[in-house]
């Protein structure tokens, strides 16, 4: 990605009015920016004419996203970080987010169950990318977008970005862009024990707050999460995960082994609230463990000795689910098998990615109408990457 940046002369601080000509005939000339005193102005021509002499510039710099770091330390103005913010399309994955295991333990006055459960990401997710724009906006794409077409404003990225934007303001950020425009690559089924949507709300306010130049610190951001759901928390941490009370309480699962994973859905959506509605009966202890197991075998045979408490009442609501669970277990090299979340996706451990990869080539050729994947475990939270802006819509 080739960028042209303007550069005011410092003199031109206290001149507005041949200031703001300067901005306007950067636009005019198709460049991609213009540093203007200690800001970086992004352009928005949809069109760039041929470059023409600029005489209020001090410098024009042709540049690539690479080299800006060294464009920034000459002029000595703003970070690297804002500038490539400003100037590319931010993505990352939203993973699968996987309940190794889940006990409900209580449940509080409110009517909300109270939760132990080892969480871990998956490297298969949706992918959402973000770039600056003049308001919020979202595109929905991806094998699993259907389901999503007429959700409109209430989806979680939106709603997560309206929430950054509010927190923005209240931290005194006022000048801080609440603008952006979202694709989501949507290729985890919905309604499913995976977390898509709401791993898909921490990948929003993840991107926004590196978008948007920060302005919110680690924890004023993680606070945001609850406001957005139960699993919102550890999509947010991203990484392996003790969890407790509603899924606000995070303890670090340091030490996670090399996994492998098959994940699979019948294709029917199965609601959560629905399932804690189907449950009956008492509750369980915790189930957290120490020391970490160092192999996917170990990590399995102590996962063996608890479980998903949900799993009685969503085969109560959706009986194909036992089915799904049979057909992980009998994979070849299959270590545990079981529903993740409130279902009605379920999982299976292997030894390595390899071992889960042709486990999920074989049950895509016994089940050619379920949703199936395979990948590792994550023992960090997926790199926001950069990219080149996605033309406008």
């Amino acid at each position: 990605m080739t960028l042209r940046i303007g550069v005011m002369l410092p003199s031109f601080r206290d001149r507005p009015d041949e200031a703001l000509a300067a901005g306007v005939e950067a636009d005019q000339l198709g460049l991609d920016g213009l540093f203007l005193y200690d800001h970086l102005w992004p352009m928005g021509a949809p069109e760039r004419p041929a470059l023409a002499p600029f005489p209020l510039l001090g410098a024009l710099a042709e540049t690539t996203t690479a080299s800006l770091g060294t464009l920034v330390a000459r002029i000595g103005l703003v970070p690297e970080e804002t500038l490539i913010a400003q100037f590319t399309a931010l993505d990352v994955l939203a993973p699968a987010k996987i309940n190794l295991y889940l006990h409900v333990v209580g449940r509080r006055a409110d009517g909300y169950h109270l939760l132990d459960s080892l969480i871990a990401f998956a490297d298969v997710g949706d992918r959402l990318e973000a770039q600056s724009a003049p308001r919020l906006s979202l595109s929905v794409g991806g094998a699993e977008a259907g389901p999503l077409a007429d959700i409109g404003d209430d989806n979680l990225v939106l709603r997560a970005a309206r929430l950054l934007a509010a927190a923005a303001q209240r931290q005194a950020a006022a000048s801080t862009t609440t603008g952006a425009a979202f694709y989501l690559d949507k290729m985890l089924p919905v309604s499913s024990g995976i977390g898509g949507g709401s791993s898909d709300a921490a990948a929003a306010l993840r991107l926004l707050n590196r978008l948007w130049n920060r302005p919110l610190a680690s924890a004023a951001l993680a606070a945001l999460g609850p406001e957005l759901g139960a699993d919102v928390p550890a999509c947010l941490a991203g990484r392996p995960v003790w969890v407790g009370g509603i899924g606000e309480r995070l303890d670090p699962a340091n030490g996670l082994p090399e996994v492998g994973i098959v994940l699979a859905n019948p294709r029917r959506p199965l609601a959560t609230p629905e399932v804690f509605r189907a449950r009956s009966g008492g509750f369980s202890a915790p189930g957290r463990f120490a020391p970490m197991p160092r192999d996917a075998a170990g990590l399995a045979a102590v996962l063996a000795q608890r479980r998903n408490d949900l799993t009685e009442p969503a085969l109560h609501l959706m009986p194909e689910i036992a089915r799904v669970l049979d057909r992980l277990a009998r994979l070849p090299d299959a270590l545990l098998a079981r529903m993740s979340g409130s279902g009605a996706s379920c999982f299976a451990l292997f030894a390595d990615r390899a071992a889960a990869e042709a486990g999920r080539a074989l049950l895509s050729q016994e089940e050619p109408g379920w949703w199936i994947a395979a990948g590792g475990l994550l023992t960090e939270p997926p790199a926001i990457a950069t990219l080149p802006e996605r033309p406008p819509a």
